[in-house]
């Protein structure tokens, strides 16, 4: 195991990988909670009872879809990834896909299905690898950082510490909130923690947060350890209804628009994560992912599983830098992860100490060391300086990884031919920005 894994190359063991792998999952954790919630559509009343997924199934398909994901990374890919259903793409399948365009769910998930065979045939082309290895080495330092403040910014956002204001979108929120001083009380110990050189600061960190959020009440305490695992029949296989019983709604252009959203979020948020948790663990050789293809494979996979269980796009999550920053390198971390999630279905009542005040702490910490390749930036060129800002800041700005490099690389040839360099620039780099600018115009505008 620990020579499939190269541990000694790495310069690994398997504490480390086992509380790297545990500090994803807990990090990763709220999306069995949140994704049931989100497709079932529970904050929207008096909607017919058609429209909704069953939150018991949509919770075992996305528990079965993370773990299935996180082990065909680890196993695969060898990367400290794991994988689970995506935010924001689940938000896309159920507020605008089935509330808003009124397509029944079963279609939607057919879309995400469709999206997965594609990534697989893109994957085992090497296109996508292609496409990853042809993104300069600045912009994948800009990735990394925009990648840190957007998830600083859900942390801060996800405790309260920072919170909507009508005059100026954000600012401070109520930080006399119990969830919130537990928040605080949790970022200021883990900060002790790491400038001290506590081995996995982040991860006892978390625990120890959880545990003072139960002694104060903040925290509720489990309702048993034990649960019934729901049946997930309702979901499963319900993305092949269409396709067998009306293959005519499949023939739309809304529903192409569909397919073509969830394939371009994740393959870009999928690449933006690979490049993050590379980068963190000391991964990338030069400026190339080694493994990239089997990563983008593993991916792809698990896009295709999470459909045919019953749930929206399965996607890498840059949570797993959290996993890297208590000391996870290798796949056996994702291995861990993986595992985590299946035991997960037995022991749901303990999810609910997982909460974003236990959570947010870690993705702040985690924020704060990734935002270091931001000292490897050319700032003082500026064809490479402004593209490298709009990648980093419209990320948070923009609550999307994808919308970022989208900007990022639309800029990024321009100021190269504006600047003389235009033989630097990759050929698929000006691909990229067409395909950008269409995006923005055919799928963004809509």
């Amino acid at each position: 195991m620990k020579n499939y894994f190269n541990f000694d190359e790495l310069g690994t063991n398997y504490r480390r990988e086992i509380i790297g792998g545990l500090t994803t999952f807990l990090s990763m954790a709220y999306i069995l909670v949140v994704n049931p919630l989100t497709l079932s559509l529970e904050s929207v009343p008096d909607l017919p009872a058609d429209m909704r997924m069953d939150a018991g199934a949509v919770f075992v398909a996305t528990a079965l879809a993370a773990a299935v994901g996180s082990l065909f990374m680890g196993l695969i890919a060898k990367y400290p990834i794991g994988l689970a259903p995506g935010m924001g793409l689940n938000a896309f399948f159920a507020y605008t896909v089935v509330l808003t365009y009124g397509i029944p769910w079963q279609t939607a998930l057919t879309g995400v299905l469709f999206s997965g065979v594609i990534f697989i045939l893109l994957s085992l082309s090497g296109l996508r690898e292609k496409i990853i290895n042809a993104i300069p080495a600045q912009l994948k330092y800009a990735v990394g950082a925009g990648i840190g403040l957007f998830i600083a910014y859900l942390g801060f956002q996800n405790s309260g510490i920072i919170a909507n204001h009508d005059a100026t979108l954000t600012g401070l929120g109520d930080l006399s909130q119990p969830a919130t001083l537990l928040a605080i009380f949790g970022l200021v110990l883990t900060v002790i923690l790491m400038v001290l050189n506590v081995k996995g600061a982040i991860f006892f960190g978390m625990l120890t947060t959880a545990v003072v959020g139960m002694i104060f009440k903040v925290v509720p305490l489990p309702d048993g350890v034990i649960g019934s695992i729901p049946d997930v029949s309702p979901t499963f296989g319900a993305a092949f209804h269409p396709l067998m019983n009306d293959p005519g709604s499949l023939m739309t252009i809304q529903f192409l628009v569909i397919v073509l959203t969830f394939l371009f979020v994740d393959f870009f948020d999928t690449a933006g994560t690979l490049i993050a948790v590379a980068q963190k663990a000391g991964i990338m050789k030069g400026d190339k992912l080694p493994r990239a293809g089997k990563a983008l494979l593993a991916d792809s996979l698990a896009t295709v599983t999470g459909a045919i269980f019953g749930t929206s796009t399965t996607t890498s999550y840059v949570e797993s830098t959290a996993g890297v920053a208590a000391g996870a390198r290798t796949g056996f971390a994702a291995v861990v992860t993986g595992v985590m999630f299946l035991v997960s279905l037995l022991f749901y009542p303990l999810l609910s100490v997982i909460t974003s005040a236990v959570t947010a702490p870690a993705l702040i910490i985690v924020g704060v060391l990734m935002v270091s390749a931001l000292g490897l930036i050319e700032w003082n060129r500026f064809e490479i300086a402004v593209p490298a800002f709009l990648t980093v800041i419209m990320m948070p700005l923009g609550y999307s990884i994808a919308t970022g490099i989208a900007i990022g690389f639309i800029f990024y040839p321009i100021t190269m031919i504006l600047a003389g360099r235009r033989r630097e620039v990759h050929p698929i780099m000006y691909g990229l920005f067409l395909i950008f600018i269409a995006y923005f115009v055919f799928v963004q505008g809509k």
